[in-house]
């Protein structure tokens, strides 16, 4: 059954940059390089400049899981850690389509 995530980061002032490059090749590699999962989007908008909002949707959790082992995830959060202000996590178990 699909699995999917949501993540809402509040960014530090100045920092969005670096951190967009960081979170979007987190991204790529996802879509890219992991077979479970599905999809990876990157969501901003400008009346909230300092907000990014990501849905990922995985195979399974399984596949999320497996997500978390990766070279790419595993580099992504020393990367952006002193740029986030604060981070919201959520999982949805069921993905209706």
């Amino acid at each position: 059954m699909p699995f999917a995530v949501t993540v809402v980061f509040e960014i530090k002032p100045g920092q969005m940059e670096p951190f967009m490059e960081a979170i979007l090749n987190n991204a790529r590699c996802s879509v890219r390089d992991e077979p479970g999962c599905r999809q990876f989007d990157v969501c901003t908008d400008p009346g909230e400049p300092n907000t990014v909002f990501l849905y990922e949707k995985y195979d399974d959790l399984a596949a999320f899981e497996a997500h978390q082992t990766m070279p790419h995830y595993k580099a992504t959060g020393p990367k952006v850690a002193d740029l986030v202000a604060s981070k919201t996590l959520r999982t949805f178990a069921q993905v209706d389509t």
